[in-house]
């Protein structure tokens, strides 16, 4: 794979670039998460380059607002959590997944199957690490017994769902549409408004960047073709000033003013405004945005997408999970020193998800064309014209 991301690699290593790259960027954006690009310089002596340790040191088990999860160190949080729980549930049902899917798989494996929690340092249901945003999923689909078309109206709109969208980008690899729609209808199941379209475009945007020859600005214009409403106005926006720059310093201050009057949370992370994640037709998501944006700024380059988006502050976690899924599936190289002191801390096997995932992506695929062939015979034959091979 080249440095920079070039549309280079196989489906197997785009695949793996993509789910290890967004596992790293989660890790590394974890202990971070919350504070302001002046605040993690003030913290750190300087820029975030790699792995670092708990915000609080030795005393991240009673720190609030932290406590009780050990954040850094490499430690992987609830983004990487979802994904592989996301992953799980493709291998299940080894095709095209829809919000019931969602209730019939994923709310089960979150409820019934302690797993190892990097942050707990200990195995735990998931159930018990995600927060109530995700916990939403458990209590609308198996306690409220909600339609699960539905279950995501009246949740706080946030990036919850598009988080954990790269697999549904994978599935669909060069088919940003197939990818956007069938993250519409995932989604429909945990979020409403533009929380649902960020997930929907985010998948989109994996799934362009698995494209032959795909480069950021052509995942970009793929986003663009489809997003909607407010999504659409912040993705254009944070991109056009990311065109303008090529290191992720000068850039932080500039992609923050762009993307906030699309934001609702505003300017203290940690205490949102009254209208915070409220739906809304004007606004969007602050992650996926920047995300892009710091794809765009680094040229595709793994390691300087990443670092962008965790020196940025706010929810970089997941800025960086989205950029590093993204810098991934272009082909940027993830740093092997980095992954593997990801896998070795969060005590997780990184490429296990990715195999699994290539085998069910190239399952589905068969199933795709099969299904396609039977439409053109029956279309051939309803038209009265010939059906091509």
């Amino acid at each position: 794979m080249t440095p920079k991301g070039e549309g280079t690699g196989t489906l197997d290593e785009r695949i793996n670039g993509a789910l290890v790259g967004a596992a790293v960027g989660d890790a590394l954006g974890g202990p971070v998460e919350g504070y302001s690009p002046e605040q993690i310089t003030e913290r750190h002596g300087g820029r975030v380059h790699g792995v670092v340790g708990p915000w609080n040191g030795d005393d991240w088990p009673t720190a609030r607002p932290i406590a009780p999860y050990h954040k850094g160190d490499g430690h992987v949080t609830d983004d990487t959590l979802m994904t592989h729980a996301l992953v799980r549930v493709y291998a299940t049902v080894r095709d095209h997944l829809d919000a019931y899917a969602v209730a019939g798989h994923l709310v089960p494996d979150l409820m019934t199957t302690p797993r190892w929690i990097p942050e707990l340092e200990a195995e735990a249901l998931p159930l018990q690490r995600i927060f109530l945003a995700e916990k939403w999923l458990v209590a609308r689909l198996h306690y409220g017994h909600v339609d699960p078309r539905e279950a995501g109206s009246g949740n706080i709109v946030n990036c919850g769902a598009a988080m954990y969208m790269a697999p549904v980008g994978l599935v669909n690899a060069a088919n940003p549409a197939g990818a956007y729609a069938e993250a519409l209808d995932i989604a429909g199941a945990h979020q409403s408004s533009y929380g649902r379209e960020a997930a929907g475009v985010f998948a989109a945007a994996v799934a362009a960047a698995c494209s032959p020859g795909a480069t950021p600005d052509s995942v970009v214009a793929a986003c663009l073709s489809l997003a909607k409403d407010g999504t659409r106005a912040a993705v254009e926006a944070v991109c056009e000033v990311a065109s303008r720059h090529t290191d992720f310093e000068s850039a932080l201050l500039p992609l923050r003013r762009a993307v906030a009057p699309y934001d609702t949370v505003g300017p203290d992370y940690r205490s949102p405004s009254l209208g915070a994640r409220r739906p809304s037709r004007l606004h969007s998501i602050e992650e996926l945005p920047v995300a892009l944006g710091m794809l765009l700024v680094s040229g595709g380059d793994f390691r300087h997408a990443v670092l962008g988006s965790v020196n940025y502050g706010r929810d970089c976690d997941s800025i960086a999970t989205m950029a590093g899924a993204l810098a991934g599936a272009l082909g940027g190289e993830v740093p092997h020193d980095w992954a593997k002191a990801v896998a070795e801390s969060s005590r997780l096997d990184l490429d296990a998800p990715a195999r699994t995932l290539a085998e069910v992506t190239r399952e589905i695929f068969g199933r795709d064309v099969h299904r396609r062939r039977t439409h053109e015979a029956a279309y051939a034959a309803l038209a009265g014209t010939p059906c091509s091979d």
